[in-house]
């Protein structure tokens, strides 16, 4: 079985000071943005508010008696959306099921360093999925389909 190689531009992101962030442009229900590139992060996860202002309301689902491990919190309620379509360059992931969350502090930080807002994070979901291999020299993201 052959398999399918993604080779994704990477945007590097200086903190002022305080470290790096790498961004990948994700298409999300139609629409572009920038997501920070987190293998620290166990699963991706995407902005209540942005996702709010594309997906239909019936489409957040809110999971009762759960809350979010991460982000700093155990206090967090759970929501998801299933986005028909995550694009990250040339890969197209389908029904892609993604924790919701309100991620207003990451956005207020990029805000206070004039850096372009993100939806949120591709985390370790995809990254493991898809033997994502992040080559800071040449700033690419590769990724491989079995």
């Amino acid at each position: 079985m052959n398999k399918v190689k993604y080779k994704i531009p990477l945007e590097i992101v200086d903190l002022q000071g305080d470290g790096f962030h790498l961004l990948v442009e994700v298409v999300v229900f139609g629409q572009t943005f920038k997501a920070v590139l987190d293998t620290g992060a166990s699963k991706s996860a995407f902005d209540m508010e942005i996702i709010s202002s594309l997906a239909p309301e019936n489409q957040i689902i809110h999971v009762p008696n759960h809350h979010a491990i991460g982000l700093g919190t155990t206090t967090m309620e759970r929501y998801f959306v299933v986005c028909p379509e995550l694009k990250i360059g040339d890969l197209v992931i389908k029904d892609y099921e993604v924790p919701v969350f309100d991620l207003s502090a990451i956005k207020f930080a990029y805000d206070k360093l004039d850096l372009p807002p993100v939806i949120g994070v591709i985390g370790g979901d995809i990254l493991m999925d898809y033997k994502a291999l992040i080559d800071y020299a040449a700033l690419k993201l590769n990724l491989e389909v079995d």
